[in-house]
């Protein structure tokens, strides 16, 4: 089967330890630099050099659920905590890069939609185009408190509100602003005057009312280089495969089996094609980490030296705390049986297929995430994995790191060589041709949605509330003023 460039993400998170719990700890790791504006910007710019196409950062708004009876652990080992906001890290590389894509996480509980709308659309513009949103609806407990909630809401609650949060969005972002209403004409006449900044019939207040948002609008932020940000979605459940279905444009899997990313891909596209949308409409980026070496026994010799430097209490942590299911004082070789959540159901999803027989230990689960996703071996095996994951349908893959900014220079100079080489990464000649291009024309060739996004309904569609159709005429409004005041 022949093969295209593969979409390069780099997923990271603007913390210490953000998948590999305890590789902070390696004395290479830079990792713990999270603070530093200038190792970001160094990171990324290296990024961008070497062929990535997307710096994608993970986020979240509160602390796991509890290890050892309580959130002790987490602080203790670092278990993303501290963790910073990335759209304001975003901000800063946005004025340092010129190519590459960034996206970030944004969970639907911690940003009213009229305040996120305009934010992500000042960094569209700020940045050329090159925004991405990965909407997410918070698993964490600790996260819905602190924003008001009392707890957890239900798996089907979160995804109605974050529908009604994307409609608000989608509402200003593609149907308050006309593309050609801003002017900045300083000369043209009118019959109001001279110079038009931007026409009134084209602008326009939304009105939206729903369960949770009543926004009245307008947008206040003109159209961006791509109006709506490339929208990202990570869902796994049905719920969440349905809710990407219609409305992303790359989802993020962390399925631990070929077969299982190959079954979500099209089950996503099918639900997709069912929705009104096409099938290649929405990409599928899988999460990988690597481990290079120049023969395969070198590669295994590392892996079993990262695995001896993993925390596996940060680990166990990390998964049974996105489950909201404290494992901290099992033993290690005790079997976790049957588990229900109202947490990450899809996360759930994807153990249980690990140990269809039930068998699955404390253990177990600290492995899979810290080798589920790997892949070991030299770049050229590495490449002929790769392409098995495209021939399964897989568009892309999100780069997990062990340390920063190690795994990610490992990879450029030892693994895009051998992609490139078979035509699975662009050449440097194909991305400089890039730069000034926006992060949707880069992925789907095209910088605007497309017409079969439920978004695209919006346009054109609030004329009726424009700022041309408020108007009155001198003689009206000085009547009405004369009945109210007498004058």
């Amino acid at each position: 089967m022949s093969h295209r460039p593969l979409i390069l993400s780099a997923f990271m998170m603007n913390t210490t330890s953000h998948i590999l719990g305890g590789a902070w700890r390696r004395e290479e790791a830079q990792q713990h630099r999270f603070n530093e504006l200038q190792h970001w910007v160094d990171l990324v710019n290296t990024l961008e050099d070497g062929g990535f196409d997307i710096a994608f950062f993970a986020d979240v708004v509160g602390v796991y659920g509890d290890h050892e009876g309580g959130w002790a652990s987490h602080v203790r080992r670092g278990l993303q905590i501290p963790a910073n906001d990335p759209l304001v890290l975003l901000s800063a590389l946005a004025a340092t890069t010129q190519r590459i894509g960034l996206a970030l996480t944004s969970s639907v509980i911690q940003t009213h939609p009229y305040t996120f709308a305009r934010q992500l659309s000042t960094l569209d513009h700020l940045s050329g185009g090159r925004v991405g949103w990965n909407m997410v609806t918070s698993a964490l407990e600790n996260a819905h408190r602190n924003y008001g909630g009392a707890g957890l809401a239900q798996h089907g609650d979160r995804y109605d509100l974050a529908e009604e949060y994307l409609a608000v969005c989608y509402k200003l972002w593609e149907g308050s602003w006309d593309d050609d209403a801003l002017l900045a004409d300083k000369t043209l006449a009118h019959e109001r005057g001279t110079g038009l900044h931007a026409d009134p019939a084209k602008v326009a207040k939304i009105h939206h009312e729903s369960a949770n948002y009543q926004v009245e609008g307008p947008h206040l932020s003109a159209p961006s280089p791509q109006r709506t940000p490339l929208i990202f979605q990570a869902g796994s459940s049905p719920r969440g495969r349905q809710v990407a279905a219609e409305h992303a444009e790359a989802t993020f899997s962390m399925a631990p089996r070929l077969a299982q990313a190959k079954d979500h891909a099209a089950d996503v596209r099918r639900r997709a094609v069912q929705s009104g949308r096409r099938a290649d409409d929405v990409k599928f980026i899988q999460g990988l980490s690597f481990v290079i070496g120049s023969t395969e026994a070198e590669a295994k010799a590392k892996a079993a030296e990262l695995d001896d430097s993993l925390d596996d209490d940060a680990l166990i942590a990390h998964t049974g705390g996105s489950l909201g299911i404290d494992l901290g004082y099992l033993p290690l070789d005790q079997p976790i049986g049957e588990l229900t959540t109202e947490g990450s159901r899809g996360h759930l999803n994807e153990l249980r297929k690990m140990n269809p027989d039930g068998t699955m230990t404390v253990r177990d689960l600290a492995r899979f995430r810290a080798q589920a996703t790997r892949v070991t071996g030299t770049p050229e095996q590495i490449v002929d994995e790769l392409a098995q994951w495209q021939d399964a349908g897989i568009d892309g893959v999100n780069v997990i790191n062990a340390t920063l900014p190690g795994s990610y220079v490992e990879f450029i100079d030892h693994v895009i060589p051998e992609l490139r080489r078979r035509g699975m990464a662009r050449s440097e000649a194909e991305l400089q041709a890039d730069t000034g291009t926006t992060l949707r024309g880069r992925l789907t060739g095209q910088d605007r949605l497309s017409d079969t996004h439920p978004a695209a309904q919006y346009r054109g569609a609030f004329g009726h509330y424009s700022a041309a159709a408020t108007e009155r005429s001198r003689a009206e409004v000085l009547g009405e003023t004369e009945a109210t005041t007498g004058v």
